[in-house]
């Protein structure tokens, strides 16, 4: 079976914090060391959300392999303080790029609601190129950033009031699941991806057993919102061992819908031609 990673980091290799991450997880932080893992776990393809800055030549990576999303993260933003008066005509620079899939929002990082007057111009480049906006939603990597803005009704009202523009909800909204499923079953134009679920190894079957009451409601959610064709398998690399996610996640997503959602959904909405 073929698998898209539909939500991942790089980070250059120089970069020693990382290197500490990917080690952690059993992993090396290098393109050439994911190479050779996703060829052993058939993974084909990744889509990388973008963490650094704005311009294009940082954005360069083997095309075999990936496909990226432009970051609006809080370096660039400076929690909704900073001015870029440019921001769409540069965001519409990495659109224009056929290894551009789409856009990555961190509105809780940013302290910035969905709705600011900021992200119009970029919802609407969005829908003029056919291309998704993830946003980063539910938990966040430190006390600092701002739950409420990364609530998954937050994205209730951007894609309400921006039909034409497909969202991707990233990591499901977890833990606030009931609500991820509520936004999914009322917007037609808000998928999720399942990364990020998991940080650091696991034991799979003592978690599973250990967990049973979170696994029991994510399982039941995924289950009632019944989008299997608009749910997208990512990894959130590299935080998590990718041998021991991608059996999580097998165990989550009924086998009939693996092609969908390991390999068909990510490459259709993001328009990847894989």
């Amino acid at each position: 079976m073929r698998i898209i990673d539909a939500h991942l980091h790089l980070f250059p290799a120089e970069e020693a914090q990382f290197e500490e991450m990917a080690r952690a997880v059993g992993h090396h932080n290098s393109t050439a060391h994911l190479r050779q893992a996703w060829g052993g776990l058939e993974i084909v393809h990744g889509v990388v959300m973008g963490n650094r800055s704005l311009a294009v030549e940082d954005h360069d990576y083997p095309e075999d392999l990936f496909h990226y999303c432009v970051g609006l993260d809080s370096s660039l933003l400076d929690r909704g303080n900073a001015v870029i008066p440019d921001l769409a005509d540069r965001v519409e620079e990495h659109l224009v790029r056929r290894s551009c899939c789409g856009v990555k929002l961190y509105p809780g990082y940013n302290k910035t609601p969905l709705t600011a007057p900021l992200y119009e111009p970029i919802y609407a480049l969005a829908a003029r190129y056919g291309k998704p906006v993830a946003v980063h939603m539910g938990l966040t990597a430190f006390p600092g950033a701002h739950l409420k803005y990364c609530h998954p009704l937050a994205l209730d009202e951007a894609a309400a009031d921006h039909p034409e523009t497909q969202f991707v909800m990233c990591h499901f909204g977890n833990p606030f699941l009931e609500s991820a499923a509520a936004v999914m079953g009322k917007n037609p134009n808000v998928s999720a991806d399942l990364s990020g679920l998991l940080e650091g190894r696991v034991e799979l079957e003592a978690y599973l057993r250990k967990q049973s009451g979170w696994v029991s409601l994510l399982r039941t959610w995924l289950t009632a919102v019944d989008r299997w064709d608009s749910l997208l398998f990512g990894t959130d690399w590299p935080i998590v061992n990718l041998g021991e996610y991608l059996a999580f996640v097998q165990a989550l997503v009924p086998e009939e819908h693996w092609e969908q959602v390991f390999f068909q959904n990510a490459s259709r909405v993001y328009g990847l031609g894989i």
